[in-house]
């Protein structure tokens, strides 16, 4: 469930595991990335759990706060999670060495700037149109599977989880 209440905790994460990212792939060659197992897979599990944050971020705030291209970074974790189409290892360099710091230092800016009390105090209002959405795209992923739709086009258009999804 997407609550207001939990979006500074879901950020937090996303700067964890960025911060992660940065600091596995500090100093190594594409080469070194690529030839080496845990550090490869290490990256890619840290960005799967980025965007997983993410997706669980109300859409209110992802809606409010735009600087960031959320529905990339959750198609991402999606590609990751279940293999719709195979990841470039370039691809995930590139997320690891050139995407990854932009967005810690904005969800930096978000954590420092944003007045959290009173971002949570806004939530009785914003939580009810959260829930009806919410509410509205899991009815609309029900349909969407029984029509034999792709799990990652259902995510795409509800922007749902395919955990979420998964257990319609």
């Amino acid at each position: 469930m997407r609550e207001h209440r939990r979006d500074r905790g879901r950020l937090e994460d996303i700067l964890k595991y960025a911060q992660n990212v940065e600091k596995i792939v500090s100093g190594i060659t594409y080469d070194e990335f690529v030839s080496d197992i845990r550090t490869y897979y290490s990256v890619m599990k840290n960005v799967e759990v980025i965007g997983e944050a993410a997706n669980m971020l109300t859409h209110h705030f992802r809606e409010e706060h735009d600087e960031l291209p959320w529905r990339p970074i959750i198609s991402m974790r999606n590609v990751l999670v279940h293999g719709y189409a195979q990841i470039s290892d370039a691809d995930l360099w590139q997320t690891a060495t050139a995407d990854i710091k932009p967005l810690r230092q904005q969800v930096e800016r978000y954590l420092a700037d944003i007045d959290w009390k009173q971002w949570e105090q806004r939530q009785d209002h914003h939580t009810d149109i959260d829930n009806a959405a919410y509410k509205q795209a899991i009815n609309s992923a029900r349909k969407m599977k029984t029509k034999g739709y792709p799990v990652a086009d259902i995510a795409e258009i509800t922007g749902l989880s395919a955990d979420e999804i998964a257990s319609l």
